[in-house]
């Protein structure tokens, strides 16, 4: 009798995420790349949202699935930038020990097709305030929205909302 009900469960997760991948898996991945800047990991990290949504689904609430993936493809993106920035550090590191100060061309390449002006000025924002800012303005979310998807409260949405628009004003300025 268990696998019966486990197999209904498992029909249940499959139909439910099916359908929440034909509509979100697109701006999942759009959303993940605004954040890491990289098509293949960005796609990494919309498809982890969906399969941990798949393993979740008995415990996500009916019409929560596209806040739960949101919020997965937030925290997929921050673990891959602590990534990157874990690896920075290491290269950085061995690059000093060795007195490698030679720039590549494909970094050179990287740096000027990925120095659009907005997102340069984006990635100066502090982590938080770039978060809430793409989101809101991007995905069109409200306030309640970001701070589910964040895990903060809608008055910390303002307040990073605010500081950031402000920093991205003065630097407008300052140019």
């Amino acid at each position: 009798m268990g696998t019966r009900r486990d197999a209904a469960a498992r029909a249940a997760a499959d139909d439910g995420v099916s359908s929440l991948y034909a509509v979100h898996w697109r701006p999942m991945v759009r959303l993940a790349w605004l954040f890491v800047h990289d098509d293949l990991l960005a796609e990494e990290i919309a498809q982890d949202a969906f399969v941990s949504l798949h393993r979740k689904w008995h415990d996500v609430r009916e019409g929560r699935g596209a806040a739960y993936l949101r919020q997965c493809v937030v925290n997929g993106a921050r673990s891959a930038l602590r990534h990157h920035k874990v690896e920075q550090r290491y290269l950085d590191s061995t690059r000093a020990n060795n007195r490698l100060r030679a720039v590549s061309a494909e970094d050179e390449a990287l740096s000027a097709t990925s120095s659009a002006e907005l997102f340069a000025r984006l990635q100066r924002l502090p982590t938080r305030q770039r978060e809430v800012l793409v989101l809101r303005y991007y995905l069109d979310l409200s306030e309640a929205q970001i701070a589910d998807a964040l895990g903060i409260a809608p008055g910390s949405v303002k307040a990073h909302a605010h500081r950031g628009l402000a920093s991205l004003r003065t630097q407008m300025e300052e140019r």
